[in-house]
């Protein structure tokens, strides 16, 4: 059984029929070709899957898309303004990415951080960063990634 939803998308106006049992993280995958958010664990414990659900971190695994209409989502594609590539630009310069499998779903994880709290704490960037797995690097580059994400996003905005 299939229902008609409409979302808008990174964006860009969706309107289509989903499975009544397709997760988000399918319909983003399988459907509509936007291969950013991951598919890790299906169980909601890594991370990698992480999209932006009306502004929030939510992981796309464990959320139906027939239970989203009128959502906005935003995936990693999305994250394409200036404050979105410093976060970006900020995992490459202090080494936070390596295989690159879990650094979608962190650093759009990071974008909703930095919107809600400019200047976090690494405890804050820390229970930012809860369900999200990464055996690379381990989570001090993270921490190092957002801190130095938020010093030049402070530098773009003018303030110090």
């Amino acid at each position: 059984m299939k229902t008609l939803i409409h979302l808008v998308i990174n964006g860009l106006s969706w309107e289509g029929e989903v499975a009544l049992g397709q997760t988000l993280l399918e319909l983003l995958r399988d459907q509509l070709g936007l291969n950013g958010a991951k598919q890790g664990c299906d169980g909601g414990e890594c991370g990698a899957c992480v999209v932006l659900l009306d502004g929030k971190p939510v992981q796309s695994c464990l959320i139906l898309a027939a239970e989203l209409d009128g959502s906005t989502i935003t995936t990693i594609e999305g994250l394409n303004d200036g404050v979105s590539k410093i976060i970006q630009e900020a995992y490459v310069a202090v080494g936070a990415v390596q295989c690159g499998f879990c650094a979608p779903g962190m650093v759009v994880a990071t974008k909703a951080l930095l919107d809600e709290n400019p200047d976090p704490s690494p405890e804050d960037i820390n229970k930012a960063m809860v369900g999200h797995l990464c055996r690379c690097t381990g989570y001090v580059r993270t921490v190092d990634a957002v801190q130095y994400a938020a010093k030049h996003i402070k530098e773009l905005n003018g303030a110090e």
